[in-house]
């Protein structure tokens, strides 16, 4: 993992699209960009989703993101409001696939639980911990939610990407040396190491 890199985040909407830019040094993030695509005067389905893949691509362009996070369209009860968010999706998918940029994507339970410990935070919730941790001033502060939702899936892929190598794939911690041997310290244990 580089230790400096660019996430880009992204929220899919039909009407706004949420997008948020964070850097990363480290174990250190901070808030690049964050706004709204809003496509409340574009009345077409089609011009719509042309004009997220423009969009997308226009920020991809500018900060020249090494990843990004996106947040999995909630499923509800609407079957038509899930399609067309879904087809938000994967325009915007699509933009960062014709730019190589990798695709993470995250349901918003896992963004918010990444957030502020609790699934079912509010949108409120998860922007008051954004703030604080990323220390935004109130001016930032006064985007759209959408706005904030996209950040806060970049800084949720930033915590996931940085957590150690969970150990669950393995069968014990014998299994985890023997198939990770360039990480571990190769050959028996000197005197006074441990068994």
């Amino acid at each position: 993992m580089r230790s400096e890199r660019i996430i880009l985040g992204i929220d899919p909407g039909t009407n706004m699209m949420g997008y948020g830019v964070l850097r990363v040094e480290g174990q250190r993030a901070e808030a690049l960009a964050l706004g709204v695509i809003d496509l409340h005067k574009v009345s077409d389905t089609y011009l719509k989703l042309g004009h997220i893949y423009e969009r997308v691509s226009g920020i991809i362009r500018e900060y020249l993101p090494d990843e990004m996070a996106i947040e999995a369209p909630f499923f509800g009860k609407n079957v038509q409001s899930m399609l067309k968010l879904g087809r938000a999706q994967g325009v915007a998918i699509a933009a960062a696939i014709q730019h190589d940029v990798p695709i993470h994507e995250y349901a918003p339970m896992k963004i918010k639980m990444a957030l502020t410990g609790i699934g079912s935070a509010s949108k409120e919730q998860v922007a008051g911990m954004l703030q604080r941790i990323l220390k935004l001033d109130a001016e930032q502060m006064k985007q759209h939610f959408d706005a904030t939702d996209a950040l806060a899936a970049a800084y949720c892929h930033f915590m996931q990407s940085n957590k150690p190598e969970s150990t669950a794939n393995y069968r014990s911690w014998k299994d985890f040396v023997n198939k990770n041997k360039e990480r571990t310290h190769s050959g028996s244990p000197s005197k006074g190491e441990g068994k």
